[in-house]
């Protein structure tokens, strides 16, 4: 069964002016991600506007991915919505097209109970074969699952093999990883998380901000999962600022204002997402420079 470990990159999905996907650009950051080390990619997901995308547009972004990674990381591809028998069958595209696993969000909008998100995570990982990670992220799905639902998960359902835990909710995480399966790893959703949930046995991150930092925050996961507490930190504090101010404005507002910063794509969101205000620009601009990852770029 699949084993997911260190850094895994939530990736930003590049558009064109005309509001389509900018497959060039897209396949040069998922090269840049690979030459930098990660060891996954997770396309479609909340960083990849996976709520403006449609089915088709996930499917081949999927395929495109799996064909641009050939092998050399696993390709996570996100496949939850907040419907049951769509989640069923964009995660069946995906275990065709030749993703490595599905990451299913909790369903949004529709507030399900626990005995609800048990049912889906279910009908999900008994449609297919592809390992599952779930997504726990309460902050865009009005929804907390439990660690009591998520253990439930891990140990009726084999092919669950993970979590993406967004809820911020240290306690939670560590009551997951006190009674968690051994199959079943702890994912860090949050950047500024992984390194405390990694210290408590956490197995790696689903990251935001190694789609423009890859080296230095996939060298600080690296150094944390071997035990070099010292050069994780010092790297942890080095980007620290980055992964507060990536949130200064919903992601991936910010990330892909430093992406296009950096000439790997340009500043073209999806509405009802809007370009970065001016005001976070000069913030966020100071603090990549201050990170050392704009040395290429004219001031």
């Amino acid at each position: 069964m699949l084993q997911l470990r260190g850094t895994l990159t939530a990736l930003a999905t590049p558009f064109r002016q005309d509001g389509s996907i900018d497959w060039a650009s897209l396949r040069r950051l998922v090269e840049f991600q690979i030459a930098a080390g990660v060891e996954g990619l997770v396309p479609a997901g909340s960083t990849g506007e996976s709520a403006t995308l449609d089915f088709q547009e996930k499917c081949e972004l999927i395929a495109r991915v799996v064909e641009w990674a050939a092998g050399r990381v696993p390709v996570i591809a996100g496949t939850g919505t907040n419907d049951t028998r769509t989640t069923v069958a964009l995660t069946r595209e995906a275990q065709r097209l030749g993703a490595d696993a599905a990451l299913v969000v909790c369903p949004y909008y529709n507030k399900p109970t626990q005995q609800g998100l048990y049912e889906h995570f279910r009908a999900v990982a008994e449609a297919v074969e592809l390992p599952i990670v779930l997504y726990n992220v309460p902050g865009r799905t009005a929804v907390n699952m439990t660690a009591e639902t998520q253990l439930r998960l891990a140990e009726e359902c084999p092919t669950i093999v993970a979590t993406k835990e967004a809820s911020g909710n240290l306690e939670q995480v560590m009551e997951i990883l006190r009674s968690a399966p051994p199959h079943f790893a702890v994912l860090a959703g949050d950047d500024s998380l992984a390194l405390p949930i990694i210290a408590c046995g956490g197995a790696g991150v689903v990251s935001v901000i190694a789609n423009y930092a890859p080296k230095l925050f996939g060298e600080c996961i690296r150094a944390a999962l071997e035990g070099r507490w010292e050069r994780a930190r010092e790297l942890h504090y080095r980007l620290f600022p980055l992964m507060r101010l990536n949130f200064i404005e919903s992601n991936p507002i910010p990330v892909k204002a430093v992406l296009a910063m950096m000439g790997l794509i340009e500043e073209v969101y999806r509405l009802p997402l809007t370009p970065l205000q001016p005001q976070h620009r000069a913030l966020l601009e100071h603090a990549v420079r201050e990170a050392g990852l704009l040395e290429h770029v004219s001031a």
